[in-house]
């Protein structure tokens, strides 16, 4: 899987020229056999180095390179994902103070989605 589309990246460079905005994410990579999720809100000039919030276990703001990311061989041949179905919504502080209230950028983003739906009355 390309992790990012020409699209993705043009996005994340922009935003990497507005520093100290607190951007919504613009991609989620996920380790598909287990823990690791990554949501980066820029992409620095080197082509490499993002920012975002990044989740091995204790959900972190900080940088990560794309090479690295890319360059992870899982079990089966498999390697990190890129989430083609996700959408930011929240700005990052609002992804990372969810993800350590709740332990996890998985568990906040349950939480997260579920008190922005709308509430059904079901009478």
């Amino acid at each position: 899987m390309i992790l990012l589309t020409d699209d993705l990246r043009e996005r994340l460079l922009a935003n990497g020229l507005e520093c100290g905005a607190d951007h919504v994410p613009v991609v989620k990579f996920f380790n598909p056999l287990g823990e690791g999720v990554w949501l980066a809100t820029e992409l620095d000039a080197d082509g490499d180095t993002l920012f975002g919030l990044a989740d091995l276990g204790c959900p972190e703001l900080g940088s990560f390179s794309l090479e690295e990311l890319a360059s992870i061989v899982l079990p089966f041949g498999m390697g990190i994902e890129r989430d083609i179905l996700f959408i930011g919504d929240f700005p990052i502080s609002v992804w990372a103070e969810a993800a350590r209230e709740a332990g996890s950028i998985r568990a906040a983003e349950r939480i997260l989605y579920r008190a922005a739906s709308p509430r059904r009355d079901d009478t």
